[in-house]
């Protein structure tokens, strides 16, 4: 069992959870949407900055010797930028007034060193990390102190995404508890087809809180009982159930005898704070759904694999970001020390646990608890896979876990780059077409990369990645639930998608963003069984032809152009598209 020995640490976390238990709790449910009413700390008004925040902020300049007027940022605005007239009120305030987002450049490992040690140190949010930034959460009079224990080169290294959290956090709730008079109809469910989803279904115009998308879940089970069924993963740490739809149709007229019945599992919310992760795996569910009888090839899915949607694996952390905590990230998991709650479900399973020492502390927001599987959900969701794949007569073929943000897909491994999956030629195969299907939906580029690749990968001093050397992460990096799903289960394809966006918004995506987000993961979604469908995945390869040969070079030019691409939306192919297309097709068959 492991414990923190440094007292002044311990208490400065003391002190910067004061005002999270200062903050009034809404009630425990939401009776339904219609009449849900405003959080408490969105009625209230803006005090001045907490005893306790300014206690917090002595004891840094004390225990790290930064001084009052330490090294600030050249690219720190002056003054918060508001983009609205509302006033952050008062425990909105408390929790994250003068609170930034900044995002950080850390081309050498000795400047990842440094940062990784300064947020270890601080506690810091780390909100995104990849091989070419850093994004965190700080505030700004916390600033001074980050500064101080980087060198020289990072102290202007950074650039703020966010100017002012508490702003963009109460737009964030305005965008759902006071929308507009047209989408404040009561949800009720329209059975259009899939195409017409966008224009008809209020459902997926807002976000919604899991008082909503329960009874929503349980409304499309009774409407389509042919082929969709609301079961249970299990019951999290406070009680709720984990529900989940397994949409299926099991024709009676095959004479072929009845083997396992092949599986997909798709999940989401496993970060409280990812609303567009639960909101897309309902608009994918949704759209497979309605779409049964009415489209050919969407039947034949159906009919071929039972699909098994689970919105939030996190229920406890997706009601207290609606009620309590917007930028809640864990469970609500009880730990070692009173005033630290919550374990990060995203490392907490049983395949090569805790291979980072940095998430020790029962504070930091990818603590993963003190032995495999303590995070309860992470259990039920772990023993409910098992149980299928031994008891239910069923194979679980693909498994894929949505997340924000950053537009990326990955595979396993996430635990270390210096061993590589078995199947990896598969793996990139499959994800290089979700990536190419996404592009053709909404011109998005996701790009494509291991799991143990998606922060700074380390160098050889002359630009060259070193191939079996640990990449410097940010948060745990063992324990991950693709690893576990594709390594203990067998699961032959395992994957988990970032979704948008790129850091503009982050957390925080408007609700505008809900259907072009789900169209690009239904869009994966549909790829994803046409590839297992086909001459691969679950049925033998048996050779590669001429016109496999120009598909796979489509396939590797969709990732080329992808890495290439500047901004959102474009497709900028460049006039080396050609070229480096040659090199990686050269380079794969040489494997």
């Amino acid at each position: 069992m492991r414990h923190s020995n440094r007292l002044p640490l311990a208490l400065l976390l003391y002190c910067s959870s004061l005002p999270s238990i200062a903050a009034a709790v809404f009630p425990h449910d939401i009776q339904s949407h219609a009449s849900s009413s405003i959080p408490v700390f969105l009625r209230q008004s803006a005090p001045s900055r907490s005893i306790a925040t300014r206690l917090r902020d002595g004891l840094i300049r004390t225990l790290w010797s930064v001084p009052r007027n330490g090294p600030s940022s050249a690219s720190e605005p002056q003054q918060p930028i508001s983009s609205g007239p509302a006033t952050p009120p008062s425990t909105l305030l408390a929790r994250y007034g003068g609170d930034l987002v900044l995002r950080f450049d850390v081309p050498t490992p000795e400047e990842v060193a440094a940062l990784a040690q300064a947020i270890n140190v601080l506690f810091l949010d780390v909100w995104e990390s990849n091989s070419n930034f850093v994004d965190i959460r700080v505030s700004k009079d916390v600033v001074p102190s980050l500064l101080g224990l980087l060198p020289p080169s990072l102290q202007h290294a950074h650039t703020p995404l966010m100017h002012d959290l508490s702003q963009s956090i109460l737009e964030n709730y305005n965008d759902e508890y006071l929308p507009t008079r047209e989408s404040h109809r009561p949800f009720s469910p329209v059975l259009q087809t899939s195409q017409d989803t966008d224009q008809t279904n209020i459902f997926f115009r807002n976000y919604q809180p899991f008082s909503v998308i329960v009874p929503w879940m349980r409304l499309l089970a009774s409407l389509f009982p042919t082929h969709v069924r609301l079961i249970d993963i299990g019951l999290s740490y406070e009680g709720r159930d984990i529900p989940a739809l397994c949409v299926g149709a099991h024709p009676t007229n095959n004479e072929k005898p009845s083997g396992k019945r092949p599986m997909i599992v798709i999940s989401g919310g496993s970060h409280a704070r990812e609303w567009i992760s639960t909101s897309t795996v309902n608009y994918v569910a949704y759209t497979f759904i309605t779409s049964y009888g009415k489209n050919e090839e969407m039947t034949k899915m159906i009919e071929k694999f039972d699909w098994v949607f689970i919105p939030t694996l996190n229920p406890d952390g997706y009601v207290y970001t609606w009620e309590t905590d917007r930028l809640w990230r864990k469970n609500r998991q009880q730990t070692s020390l009173r005033f630290c709650r919550g374990l990060d479900l995203d490392h907490a399973y049983g395949f090569e646990w805790d291979s980072n020492d940095m998430a020790d502390n029962p504070c930091s927001e990818s603590f993963a608890g003190e032995a495999p599987f303590e995070a309860v959900e992470a259990r039920r969701f772990a023993t409910w896979a098992r149980n299928q794949t031994e008891n239910e007569n069923a194979t679980i073929v693909a498994f894929v876990d949505f997340h924000s943000y950053s537009q990326q897909i990955l595979y396993p491994y996430s635990y270390t780059c210096a061993t590589a999956p078995p199947t990896l030629e598969n793996l990139e195969e499959l994800a290089i077409g979700m990536v190419k299907a996404i592009r053709l939906t909404n011109s998005e580029q996701y790009s494509i990369t291991s799991a143990c690749e998606g922060s700074f990968e380390p160098t050889d001093g002359t630009g060259k990645r070193t191939k079996y050397s640990k990449p410097q992460r940010f948060e745990s990096v063992g324990g991950s639930p693709i690893d576990y799903f594709y390594h203990s289960l067998g699961v032959k394809y395992s994957y988990q998608i970032k979704l948008r966006d790129t850091g503009s918004y982050g957390f925080l995506l408007p609700s505008r963003n809900i259907v072009p987000t789900g169209k690009e993961a239904f869009s994966a979604m549909k790829y994803l069984a046409r590839f297992l469908m086909g001459d691969k995945g679950i049925e033998e390869e048996e050779g590669k032809g001429e016109s496999q040969s120009v598909y796979e070079g489509e396939q590797v030019r969709a990732e080329v152009v992808g890495k290439n691409s500047k901004g959102m939306g474009g497709e900028d192919e460049g006039e080396h598209a050609d070229e480096e297309v040659g090199l990686e097709l050269k380079r794969r068959r040489r494997r």
